[in-house]
């Protein structure tokens, strides 16, 4: 088993993962020590992450819990714009993403997602839904009377567009994924200052950022191979 790892990451990816688990665990002992369900995410983040990078949909299995144990997270702190576009967005958009990757493996590999393209065309509805979704739940958002506002509408947009992306199997998902990754950083440094544990969550979306960059570069790698 360790083997077929070993074969399957390259050493950089392995690097990568161990690197971003250390800082989370370290993360959680320094600043937690008491909320496992944030050190659980966490943990299912950047493996869920690591595999995505890869184009497999085990990648997505674990979004789908990650969805579900972040929406708790984000119901505790009031950040019920998180709880709603994790629980009813990101969460069912990852079993659409996850049905779209077996059905399309690249020369019947189903560890490989085939990388797909969207045009312009495509692009100006992908942004338009953005829009219609972002204001819509703007005003859910502000009747829930949720804790900083503008930056979890942001963090509503690129959700959206991160999902779609990874729906249409499009390298650019982690672009979007990348995007969101900042306006967390954001939210989460807010609630750090109630609550110093909340630090670990800042780390985490840290953590998420350079592995969502790492995804980009690994998904074109992979597209140029297809290509051959």
């Amino acid at each position: 088993m360790i083997k077929d790892i070993k074969g399957y990451f390259s050493k950089f990816e392995i690097v990568l993962w161990s690197i971003s688990t250390l800082l989370v665990l370290t993360s959680f002992i320094l600043f937690d020590r008491s909320n496992y369900l944030t050190l659980c995410a966490s943990l299912i983040g950047v493996t869920y992450l690591i595999f995505n990078s890869k184009g497999n949909p085990v990648g997505q299995v674990l979004v789908i819990i990650f969805s579900l144990i972040y929406g708790v997270i984000s119901y505790r702190f009031a950040y019920y714009g998180e709880m709603i576009t994790y629980l009813g967005m990101t969460m069912p958009m990852a079993v659409l993403a996850l049905v779209s990757w077996l059905r399309n493996p690249f020369n019947g590999n189903k560890a490989e997602v085939r990388i797909n393209s969207i045009n312009k065309t495509e692009t100006a509805f992908m942004s338009g839904l953005a829009v219609i979704v972002s204001i819509a739940l703007y005003f859910i958002l502000q009747a829930f009377h949720t804790a900083n506002i503008i930056p979890s509408t942001l963090s509503v947009t690129t959700s959206f567009l991160a999902v779609y992306l990874t729906f249409r199997r499009s390298p650019f998902y982690a672009i979007a994924y990348s995007a969101n990754d900042i306006v967390l950083i954001v939210l989460w440094t807010m609630a750090s200052r109630t609550d110093t544990r909340y630090i670990s969550m800042v780390v985490c979306f840290i953590v998420f950022l350079v592995n969502d960059i790492y995804s980009f570069y690994s998904w074109q790698n992979i597209k140029k191979h297809q290509a051959t």
